[in-house]
C-alpha cells in the first residue's frame, strides 16, 4: 500500500478529499436534473429506450457481477458472460475485477474498518462518501489479500480490466444519446442529459443497497449484522433489496427472491439456465434457512416485513414464502 495510505485512518480522511471527483459527480447530477425536465419534451422511444437500456445495465450488476462473478451463485455460458460484461461496463461502477475484490471484502469485514463502505459511518459515506475518499488501510491490506485467482483465469472479466477506461465513458454516456438522436431524431440535448439522468438512476440504486439496505429495514434472519431486507431497495434493484438474507447467504442465486414478480434478476437467471445459457443455480435449502433463522433472526417478522402470530412461528410456511 501507498505510503500516504499507511498514515490515514477515519478521523482524517476526511482530508484526503478527490475534489476533482466531487466536482465531476455534481457536473453530472447537474446535467441529468437538466434530462428530468427534457423527458417531458422528448418522444417515446427516446424514454422507453432508455428504460430498456437502464434494465440492461442493470442486469449487468445484479445478475452479471454480483451473483454471478463475486459470489459464483451459477455459472455462464462465455456467450452470456459477455452479454452480461458488456451491460456492467455501461454501468460505469469500476470494472469487473475491481468490483468483485471491493464486494468480497465487503461481505468477508463488513461492518468493519476493513470494509469498504463501513455502514457505521453513517449513511452518506455508505452511499457515497466511500468514493470521493482515499481507501483506509485496512481496506487495501484486505483487499490485496482477498482471493481473485478465479478473476484473472476468466478472459472475458480480463478483457474487460483491460479496455475499461476506453468502453466505459461511452457506453455510459454517450452510447444511448447516440441512438436517440440518431435514429429517433430526438435533439441533442435531450438525448444527452436524459441519457445522463438514466444512467445516474443506474448507480443510485446500486448504491441504494450499500446504504438504504444497511441503514432501513428488517433482519429476519440475523438481527446481530446491519444489512436489512428493503422492499424499495427490491424494486430499485430487481430483486436485490433482501439483503439480510444475502449477506448470511450469499451463495443463493435468488437473493431470497421468492415468488416476486418484482425480482427480475432471479427470473433471467432461470431463463438462462432454460436457454442452456447458465447452470449449476446454488441454494440455500428451507431447513438451513430456518435452522438459522431460529438461531439468529427475528421470527416475528416474514420476508416481507409482515408481523407473524405466535402461534404461527413454528410453522415453516408462515416463516418462509417458499
Amino acid at each position: 500500500m501507498g505510503l500516504r495510505n499507511q498514515h490515514i485512518t477515519k478521523e482524517t480522511q476526511y482530508q484526503y478529499v478527490n475534489w476533482p471527483v466531487v466536482y465531476f459527480v455534481a457536473f453530472l447530477h447537474s446535467v441529468a436534473v437538466i434530462g428530468i425536465f427534457q423527458m417531458f419534451q422528448c418522444n417515446w422511444k427516446t424514454l422507453l429506450f432508455n428504460l430498456i437500456f437502464l434494465e440492461y445495465v442493470q442486469l449487468g450488476t445484479m445478475a452479471g457481477v454480483h451473483r454471478l462473478w463475486s459470489h459464483r451463485s451459477y455459472k455462464a455460458s462465455m456467450p452470456l458472460q459477455i452479454f452480461l460484461a458488456v451491460a456492467q461496463t455501461a454501468a460505469r461502477q469500476n470494472p469487473i475485477y475491481t468490483w468483485v475484490r471491493d464486494h468480497r471484502v465487503h461481505h468477508k469485514y463488513v461492518d468493519t474498518d476493513a470494509d469498504p463502505h463501513d455502514a457505521r459511518r453513517g449513511f452518506f459515506f455508505t452511499h457515497l462518501g466511500w468514493a470521493f475518499m482515499p481507501r483506509l488501510p485496512q481496506v487495501i491490506e484486505k483487499g490485496e489479500k482477498i482471493d481473485l485467482s478465479d478473476m484473472r483465469s476468466n478472459p472475458v472479466v480480463m478483457f474487460q480490466k483491460r479496455y475499461y477506461d476506453i468502453a466505459a465513458p461511452l457506453l455510459a454516456f454517450f452510447f444511448a444519446p447516440f441512438i436517440t438522436w440518431y435514429f429517433f431524431a430526438e435533439s441533442a440535448m435531450a438525448s444527452f442529459t436524459v441519457g445522463m439522468f438514466r444512467h445516474l438512476l443506474s448507480v443510485h440504486f446500486t448504491f441504494f443497497v450499500n446504504s438504504v439496505a444497511h441503514s432501513y429495514g428488517y433482519r429476519p434472519i440475523d438481527t446481530t449484522i446491519s444489512s436489512s431486507n428493503s422492499m424499495f431497495v427490491t424494486v430499485c434493484t430487481m430483486g436485490e433489496g433482501f439483503h439480510n438474507y444475502h449477506h448470511v447467504f450469499p451463495q443463493d442465486y435468488r437473493s431470497n427472491e421468492y415468488g416476486l414478480a418484482i425480482c427480475f434478476t432471479t427470473y433471467f437467471i432461470e431463463l438462462m439456465e432454460k436457454l442452456g445459457l447458465a447452470w449449476d443455480l446454488r441454494t440455500v435449502s428451507k431447513e438451513t434457512v430456518l435452522a438459522r433463522r431460529r438461531r439468529t433472526g427475528d421470527l416475528k417478522t416474514n420476508d416481507v416485513g409482515n408481523q407473524t402470530n405466535d402461534d404461527c412461528i413454528e410453522k415453516e410456511d408462515e416463516i418462509l414464502p417458499y
